[in-house]
């Protein structure tokens, strides 16, 4: 049995790519595969799944040596298992830029594309070989698609990109505007989580300098219901730092959809020089507005410095 799975903190394009390839896989090759996660769903994926007829996929096991896994949406050794250099890596399939960590035991086949979305690359891969995408799997990469570019608002967004998702938007008979806006409004709702769960819902570690930050990123259209949740969110913060140990500060942002700006908590001497430094403004406040800035792949994690 093969298994699937994207990295830590699964977003919609993570899991459904786990979902999408196993299909593929158990369809049109003789691999028999299973999609996992490695972590709870946002919101908006759990809309997703449930508007295609999709169960939420099992948490991924602990993995025993030499067993057969895909890996999407990343290439980073942080965001899987941690013993992922040990297992029969048999594909890997992602859209993010090539960190390094990874070995394999075999020869691999690799696909890494400059893209928005790792549906976008799926939907080229199936193409090449003529296959026939039945709706509910068209669903799921193109709400995979539109989720990455944040209703193609952000600037990870490429005309290919646009041009699959509005194909798959036309074979269903969707459009994408009140779509992305269905889908937006259900990421929206973050009632459910803990502040714990908020600052690791969408989070990955980066090193800046000689600190290693965890970015957390909250997308949302309602960026007050957050903002509600800032003391809570500041103590948790906290007890993350004191927990993992391997983290010297949180820098979280969240990410307003419809006016396009990011807010950060700056709310110690830290984030507050981070974010000075890396968007060059005067932060004084616990908050600082960065207006344009929506993508933490192009936009976040290549400007911060100290």
């Amino acid at each position: 049995m093969i298994k699937v799975f994207g990295h830590l903190s699964p977003d919609t394009d993570a899991t459904t790519a786990a979902i999408v390839w196993s299909w593929y896989l158990n369809e049109h090759t003789v691999g028999e595969a299973t999609a996992y996660v490695l972590g709870e769903l946002n919101s908006e994926t759990s809309f997703v799944l449930q508007r295609f007829g999709f169960a939420v996929p099992e948490l991924l096991p602990p993995l025993t040596l030499g067993e057969s896994v895909v890996v999407v949406d990343t290439n980073n050794p942080q965001e899987l298992p941690e013993n992922i250099n040990e297992m029969n890596l048999l594909a890997l399939i992602d859209h993010h830029k090539l960190v390094g960590g990874l070995t394999t035991q075999t020869p691999t086949d690799i696909t890494i594309k400059p893209v928005a979305c790792t549906a976008t690359i799926m939907y080229d891969l199936m193409s090449a070989e003529g296959i026939i995408i039945p709706t509910n799997i068209s669903g799921l990469m193109l709400s995979a698609i539109l989720s990455d570019t944040l209703g193609f608002r952000s600037p990870t967004t490429t005309p290919h990109d646009k041009d699959v998702a509005e194909k798959l938007a036309s074979t269903l008979g969707i459009d994408v505007t009140a779509y992305a806006d269905e889908m937006f409004t259900a990421k929206s709702d973050i009632s459910s989580f803990t502040d714990t769960g908020l600052i690791k819902l969408d989070s990955k570690k980066y090193n800046v300098g000689d600190k290693n930050f965890r970015v957390s990123v909250i997308e949302t259209t309602n960026v007050v219901t957050v903002l509600d949740r800032k003391e809570g969110i500041i103590e948790a913060i906290k007890t993350c730092i004191e927990e993992e140990g391997d983290i010297d500060d949180v820098l979280f942002f969240i990410i307003d959809i419809l006016n396009e700006n990011a807010t950060v908590l700056t709310y110690n001497d830290l984030t507050k020089q981070v974010i000075s430094a890396s968007f060059g403004v005067a932060v004084e406040a616990d908050t600082e507005i960065l207006p344009g800035i929506l993508s933490r792949k192009k936009q976040i994690l290549p400007a911060l410095k100290l």
